[in-house]
């Protein structure tokens, strides 16, 4: 089964990029509840165990609303709306929430559980309370200020740099190479369509100039979309570059250290120096030190963009990486 999206020149130029700090805070319920796995986060997500199951207990509308999770098919789009801007805080996106009918939130509920087993009578009591909007917002928002934001700055910077690398493929070489690794699901063809597929039986959408949204997020967590008419249409994919390991204990290490070879690593997806310090968590000068022997060296180099400079892999430090099993070998 297929999601035809049609796309119009002016839909190519209404397209855009954005972060969404409360799609990400729904990932991470995603993950936390075991819905989906947390891959490369694992670890993270079994420290974080322990507050969400306090959090379940402390905030009635939380279990509920994770109540309605499932894959692959219709899930209530009001707890986490797609974001209007590249940068919109939470608290904007909250108030967004916040503001959802209440007969909109109850038909997003209704639908969400056709072909679910029907939930116990006390969830079903909160879903379709009058006050499910508020109980689903402040659920959200304590997820959001125990769990989310304290690993917000590693997570945007991931995210941020994802985000610039595409924005500029589509600038330059158009869709097709912005959209060609997003996800095997999703296929750009050459006549204007973005094909998506999906669990739904067949439709076709017109963007009919709107153009798309793409909020890339750092999970594991496929691809999702919004093709209603009530949002702006928008698709969320994994971002690049969540998969590098925090520690590096092979032979590349040995050679260059440990700290420039997490460097040459992260840079498979290029990053500017602000985002290098967010992911290393290392201070300005100390990444700016390691930058210059790494293009000294000829492994990175890095291009101007605007007032920043961002920084990738030459063919030679790709090859050093690549080949960086076989230092670690006692051949």
């Amino acid at each position: 089964m297929v999601h035809r999206i049609e796309v119009t020149p002016h839909d190519v130029m209404a397209s855009r990029f954005a972060i969404s700090p409360l799609m990400e805070t729904k990932h991470t319920l995603w993950i936390l509840s075991g819905v989906k796995g947390a891959g490369e986060w694992r670890t993270w997500a079994e420290r974080m165990r322990e507050p969400y199951q306090r959090l379940l207990r402390t905030y009635p509308g939380l279990a509920p609303m994770v109540a309605l999770f499932r894959e692959r098919y219709y899930n209530a789009d009001f707890p986490a709306p797609p974001p209007t801007g590249v940068n919109t805080p939470v608290e904007t996106e909250l108030a967004l929430v916040r503001a959802t009918p209440l007969a909109q939130a109850h038909d997003e509920i209704a639908r969400n559980l056709e072909g679910m087993p029907r939930p116990s009578e006390s969830v079903r009591e909160v879903l379709f309370s009058p006050n499910v909007v508020e109980l689903f917002a402040e659920a959200l928002a304590a997820i959001w200020q125990e769990i989310v934001s304290p690993i917000w700055p590693r997570f945007h910077a991931i995210l941020e740099r994802d985000v610039i690398q595409r924005a500029g493929q589509l600038a330059t070489y158009g869709w097709a190479a912005a959209l060609d690794d997003l996800n095997p699901r999703i296929r750009w063809h050459s006549d204007g369509v973005i094909e998506v597929r999906s669990s739904f039986p067949d439709e076709t959408y017109r963007l009919d100039g709107r153009g798309m949204l793409f909020v890339p997020t750092v999970f594991p967590a496929g691809v999702s979309y919004y093709l209603d008419k009530s949002w702006p249409y928008a698709i969320s994919y994994t971002a690049r570059g969540t998969g590098i390991p925090p520690e590096t204990t092979d032979g590349l290490a040995h050679l260059i250290g440990r700290t420039r070879t997490r460097l040459l690593l992260e840079l498979a997806t290029p990053a500017t120096t602000t985002q290098l310090v967010t992911l290393l968590g290392l201070s300005l000068g100390t990444v700016g030190g390691h930058i210059s022997a790494l293009r000294n060296a000829g492994l990175i180099t890095g291009n101007r963009t605007g007032r920043t400079v961002l920084y990738h892999r030459t063919p030679l430090g790709d090859s050093l990486v690549s080949r960086s099993p076989a230092l670690g070998s006692s051949h």
